[in-house]
């Protein structure tokens, strides 16, 4: 795609990922990153909305009703919904974006995509992600739906965002309570993974990059006709660095991590409107830690740990699907069954430094744990064709989750292990329906029902004896969205939504002890927005916004005292407001600049008194969620004379400017990250279907804080950092 297409309006997609598209919808213990990137093409403004009350008072989960929404103007690579019968807007990152912008993995992309927080530790574990001031303030389960993620259609949890961008084609992001078109349910919003399949015509790339501190990445994917009905497509990406954080103890980096992934997938076109698409895929992460250091940080990062610790980091993920689709001609039924099994081992570190400063001692303490997960789903879904008088979907999903969460040994060995086995079950019924109530104005309406049962079984060692427990419980919840649209000209839509969306509640995962494990409450949300999208000059400018706010009861917060270890699962309410303004000028056939301003208000509206590191006060603000943040990015394409060697190079050129102010960095809020300002820079020269690049991150070497915690017994805060300043050069070539 060139740079004259970007932002131009493009069909919605019909397919069950096309119709998902059309909704707008949004530490290892205790480490919080966050480090919004710009979103190229993309203008968002965030400002606060007055009201703090906007729904009735919220009954139990069993009574909830609320909405989803539809409609899509798309700008390549950003879709805004709300211009084709979407009642408000998503983001879209379309492929191009993905590899201009060297997006390599989903955490990348959730930082470069507007009104969306992520508090991660740099390393493959734990995170979370907030859309529009709405998330778990950290992860408290294997399986938290706050955030959701989806791969083709396979639910993932958010744990998975270090997990790489391979042959990714669009990657959807869907702000609000989500669930009534498709088996994704979610309280915070949506992500859709949606990768390149099989095609009739052979085609692929090849793409090589190296750079400082050892970057390298090699990468193909290639596809094509097998048979007259048969197509296959196998993509590879092999990856590696050196980890920017030095261990004083060798003057070398920490680490050496590596990446590997790997997607086989077969299609079978039938003669009667049948299709069978067989996917098979695995990534690898090796050696990429979390990040705990004592602030304040030297320039790059240091660690004073035991050399090779961070070796037995790992993280593995395998998938298997089979999706069968049947077109009736006036509806289509999809079947998508789906079996994902993960692994990952982890080291939580107090290096030398940190330790002295929080006991006051020489020494090193750490902990191994080991995660294991294997997640069947069963989604069965029946929609209307393109071009019925009305749309509608009905659908029904299973889910079933075996996972574990084990502690079997630290520093001193395997005395305190501990072990801990999950098990849940999700049933779901969904349902929506989209119709004209005139020519220029839609409703839509959906509702979700779910059934969820959930058990777990602990054993703890310590003082030479063992303490075994056994949990369950059972949850049912009632979610759903109402929405209108109105068509007020041919290029300007104005929305309005009502939506409630429910996380189930659980046990939390870091339990040493009985005490620690008991369960904590489903999580209920209630959203309104009310918005626009708009194009004018003959599509030069495109304009789109929305005025939000959400209300979260039960609220999924982790507690942690640092100075015993010890972790809770606890609930507390909070709440988020603000504007959003999304916007693109092409001033050019060869020139575009996408600019944008954000402000979220996002707070904690209950106390939760008498835990871990400190009182949480009602007033506080949400961790990790800055109030400000500015985006701008401008896009070049132009053929120049010969240049290098090359006959007919185009040039292309591409800079992105980030600004991300502080925000807390905890829920009690003891301290503020700092604010950054992040350039990035990618030069490239094109002569027929290759591609010559340099890329430069960080161009302004800033010190970006991904999160941070505050101990209070020894007043020590810590935290990590991301990767300063890097050149890569890479190359190309598709065919």
């Amino acid at each position: 795609m060139s740079l004259i297409e970007i932002g131009r309006r493009g069909k919605p997609r019909s397919d069950l990922f096309g119709v998902i598209s059309r909704y707008w919808s949004p530490k290892i213990l205790m480490r919080l990153p966050t480090r919004p990137i710009s979103c190229p093409h993309t203008f968002v403004i965030v400002l606060t909305i007055s009201s703090t009350s906007f729904f009735p008072a919220m009954g139990r989960a069993q009574d909830q009703e609320t909405s989803e929404f539809l409609g899509v103007i798309q700008l390549d690579p950003i879709t805004i919904e709300g211009q084709n019968d979407l009642m408000s807007s998503s983001t879209v990152h379309e492929r191009e974006d993905i590899e201009q912008g060297r997006l390599q993995n989903f955490e990348d992309v959730l930082r470069a995509t507007p009104g969306v927080g992520v508090n991660s530790s740099g390393g493959t574990n734990l995170s979370t992600v907030y859309i529009r001031g709405v998330g778990s303030m950290y992860p408290m389960s294997l399986d938290d739906s706050a955030a959701t993620f989806t791969l083709d259609g396979s639910p993932l949890s958010a744990r998975h965002i270090s997990l790489g961008t391979l042959d990714a084609e669009r990657i959807e992001i869907l702000k609000g309570p989500q669930g009534t078109k498709s088996a994704a349910a979610a309280l915070a919003g949506t992500v859709n993974v949606i990768t390149a399949k099989p095609s009739r015509a052979l085609e692929g790339y090849l793409r090589s990059e190296m750079g400082q501190e050892g970057q390298y990445l090699l990468e193909g994917a290639v596809g094509g006709p097998l048979s007259e009905s048969l197509s296959g497509r196998v993509a590879l990406r092999y990856s590696g660095s050196e980890h920017w954080v030095e261990n004083r103890q060798t003057g070398q980096p920490v680490s050496d991590p590596k990446e590997l992934a790997f997607r086989g997938s077969l299609l079978w076109e039938g003669q009667q409107g049948t299709s069978a698409l067989l996917t098979y895929e695995h990534q690898k992460i090796e050696a990429l830690p979390n990040l705990i250091m004592l602030k304040p940080y030297n320039r790059y990062g240091e660690l004073d740990l035991t050399p090779n610790l961070y070796d037995q980091v790992e993280k593995s993920l395998d998938r298997t699907a089979l999706q069968v689709t049947h077109d009736f001609g006036e509806s289509r039924i999809t079947s998508l069954t789906s079996y994902l099994t993960g692994k990952n081992t982890e080291v939580a570190a107090y290096d030398r430094i940190l330790y002295g400063a929080l006991y006051g001692a020489p020494g090193e303490f750490w902990n191994i744990d080991e995660a294991q997960e294997m997640v069947f789903n069963q989604d069965i879904r029946w929609a209307s064709s393109d071009g019925a008088p009305f749309e509608w979907v009905l659908g029904a999903s299973f889910e079933h989750f075996d996972g574990s969460y084990d502690t079997p040994r630290n520093t001193y060995g395997t005395s305190s292990a501990t072990f801990r086995d999950f098990e849940s079950e999700r049933y779901s019924l969904y349902g929506n329906v989209t119709f004209p109530l005139s020519s220029d104005v839609k409703l839509s309406a959906g509702l979700r029902q779910t059934w969820t049962q959930s058990s777990y079984n602990g054993a703890y060692h310590g003082g030479g004896s063992v303490v075994y427990e056994n949990r369950s419980r059972s949850e049912d919840f009632l979610t759903g969205q109402l929405g209108l649209s109105w068509d007020v000209a041919p290029e300007t839509r104005l929305h309005a939504k009502i939506a409630r969306g429910h996380v189930p509640g659980g046990y939390n995962i870091y339990a040493t002890q009985p005490a620690d494990s008991e369960p904590y409450r489903g999580a209920t949300s209630d959203s309104i927005e009310v918005g626009f999208a708009t194009a004018f000059a003959d599509g030069a400018f495109e304009l789109s916004g929305a005025v939000f706010a959400n209300r979260v009861e039960d609220n999924h917060l982790l507690s942690y005292d640092s100075a015993t270890y010890v972790v809770s699962a606890l609930n507390a309410d909070t709440r988020s407001r603000g504007i959003e303004l999304q916007g693109t000028w092409y001033a050019s056939p060869s020139f575009s600049i996408g600019a944008g301003l954000s402000y979220i208000d996002a707070e904690i509206t209950s106390n939760v008194l008498g835990i871990g590191d400190g009182d949480v006060h009602s007033g506080n603000k949400v961790p990790d969620v800055a109030p400000w943040t500015a985006h701008l990015s401008a896009n070049y394409r132009q053929a120049v004379p010969a240049l290098l060697g090359f006959a007919n190079p185009i040039l292309d050129a591409r800079l992105d400017y980030s600004f991300v102010g502080s925000r807390p960095a905890d829920p009690q809020n003891h301290f503020d990250l700092n604010p950054y300002h992040k350039l990035d820079l990618r030069l490239g020269l094109t002569q027929g279907q290759t591609e010559f690049y340099v890329a430069a991150e960080n161009l302004l070497d800033e010190q970006i804080e991904l999160y941070g915690y505050y101990a209070p017994g020894s007043g020590t805060s810590y935290g990590g950092i991301a990767r300063g300043r890097t050149v890569t050069v890479g190359v190309m070539h598709r065919f």
